[in-house]
């Protein structure tokens, strides 16, 4: 357990809810990443709890001087309790969405008790959750949708009073909601909609939720109550195609009744389309299935603001994508671990031989210029050479199950520890030195694509780019051996590619070298 910084526990104001600090759990997440900077704005001290502090260290929020990192973990109750200590408060925005994980309701279980335990422990005042909407008793509800539910039930059985907020859809600029409307409906001008598309449903804009969520801390009367939340509009999905079509210009869409689709074919079907992998599309999928109105509206009196209607928020979200202004993606949740044989010394404690690949290139530049291209690459520019043919690995990616290159990234110039990047994920990003990429699509391995850049005393600068690959069985083994030719032709055209992009000709290479630090520089394992 550490602190990036000493954790104040006081500060001087009249307000009751500012004298201790605040715990926002899901601190890097879609919802907790912009509430943080609400929170800060507001005067709240905030603690921000992650398992990589380095994650949480990345975001724009992450050096305000009324904020504290700390690492933990919430299925590590002695964790839960460190980073607990002290706070008056905390917010409570996690919960499992990829169908993909196993036995994700004990994990959502054990997390809330261990919530509630340590809250009791260190004599928390309050916990605010940010749960979901659709009654449990309905026919079609979903496994998600159940166990979100079971978790207020378990926050709300503890001694620390829970105010539980029940959202349906969440839209604004990088949700995961909004981002399956907006692929689908931008690039199918003809729909076959499933039954559930005519399912009634009260989406809420991000910021309304954002303002809930800030105004449980000002108002008592919230304290341990349970809130339904939602925009102005009752709508189905087939509604909110025609209004995002309308929002975005687009010529009206061709929607046609298919019956038979269920969620799980229509997840596995439009992975083809939108960025959003089938895991994480099948549990939303299935949650519009069941109504999820609002039964009451009670907190509107509590905490009365201006409730955007879902033509409003996708006016809005829109405009913040075109002015490339998102600030937090659906796909920022989640853990973020550098792999152990990528730190172990010896490959034999690594579990297995590691591989790799490095080419490198000598240009007369400066490392600002060329971190200024290193920085921008993937999304909508692509990986300088062959982008016809990355499209391809996506594709094959996306076809066997994999995320592909439809992720994109969240923002065109700015790298942060944590983000996605296509189908990589960035474990570090030093500027302008240093780019580690984590790959995320479907390999017999685990692979690394690290960029490095070193200005030499000669005045020249050195761009390294190093791929490793920790094989997994006789088919991790075949595969890299298999690719080797086709990496040495890709990595010297990207050098290439690159060094032209900052209109720079290259000194010398691209040449092949072995890492200094590489775990098996031997000529029989590189050839």
């Amino acid at each position: 357990m550490s602190f990036h910084k000493p954790v104040p526990m006081t500060i001087e104001t009249d307000h009751p809810a500012h004298q201790r600090p605040v715990l926002v759990t899901g601190a890097t997440g879609y919802v907790g990443g912009r509430l943080i900077p609400r929170l800060l704005e507001s005067g709240y001290h905030v603690r921000a709890i992650g398992r990589s502090l380095r994650k949480i260290g990345s975001r724009p929020w992450a050096h305000h001087p009324r904020l504290a990192s700390v690492e933990g973990d919430l299925m590590d109750r002695a964790s839960l309790e460190n980073a607990m200590a002290g706070c008056g408060s905390a917010f409570y925005l996690v919960h499992s969405m990829d169908s993909a994980e196993e036995d994700f309701e004990a994990a959502d279980r054990k997390a809330a008790e261990n919530m509630v335990g340590a809250a009791a422990a260190v004599g928390l005042e309050r916990i605010v959750y940010l749960g979901g909407l659709g009654e449990t008793q309905h026919a079609s509800v979903s496994p998600h949708l159940k166990s979100r539910h079971e978790v207020a039930e378990i926050l709300q059985s503890g001694s620390v009073p829970t105010t539980v907020l029940r959202a349906a859809m969440l839209l604004g600029s990088g949700s995961a909601s909004f981002e399956i409307l907006r692929y689908l409906v931008d690039r199918l001008p003809i729909m076959f909609l499933p039954r559930w598309a005519n399912t009634p449903c009260q989406p809420i804009a991000i910021r309304n939720v954002l303002t809930y969520l800030e105004g449980c801390l000002a108002h008592e009367a919230t304290i341990g109550k349970t809130f339904d939340i939602g925009g102005p509009n009752i709508l189905s999905y087939r509604q909110l195609i025609k209004i995002y079509a309308e929002e975005a210009n687009l010529p009206r869409r061709a929607l046609f009744p298919m019956p038979f689709l269920t969620p799980l074919i229509s997840a596995y079907l439009l992975q083809f389309v939108t960025p959003v992998p089938a895991s994480i599309a099948i549990p939303l999928f299935e949650g519009l299935r069941t109504p999820v109105v609002c039964r009451n509206n009670d907190i509107r009196a509590i905490i009365p603001q201006r409730l955007l209607s879902c033509r409003e928020t996708m006016g809005l979200a829109l405009t913040r994508i075109q002015q490339e202004r998102v600030e937090t993606s659906w796909s920022d949740a989640g853990a973020l671990f550098l792999p152990e044989w990528t730190y172990l010394g010896d490959a034999e404690y690594a579990g297995g031989t590691i591989v790799d690949c490095s080419y490198r290139v000598f240009l007369k530049t400066t490392v600002e210029d060329l971190w200024h291209s290193i920085s921008r690459i993937g999304g909508v520019r692509g990986w300088y050479f062959l982008n016809s043919l990355w499209r391809i690995r996506g594709d094959l990616d996306r076809l066997f199950g994999g995320i592909g290159l439809q992720r994109g990234r969240r923002d065109p110039s700015r790298l942060q520890i944590g983000d996605a990047l296509d189908f990589w994920r960035v474990l570090e990003a030093e500027a302008p030195h240093r780019l580690l990429l984590l790959a995320e699509m479907k390999l017999p391995g685990e692979a690394l694509l690290e960029f490095r850049i070193t200005a030499l005393d000669n005045g020249e600068v050195e761009l390294k780019q190093i791929a490793r690959f920790l094989p997994r069985g006789l088919g991790g083994i075949l595969y890299w051996y298999a690719m080797m030719p086709f990496h040495a032709w890709i990595f010297g055209g990207m050098l290439r590619a690159i060094a032209k992009s900052i209109d720079q000709p290259i000194l010398r290479g691209p040449e092949r070298f072995f890492p200094d630090d590489s775990l098996s520089d031997r000529p029989d394992i590189n050839p």
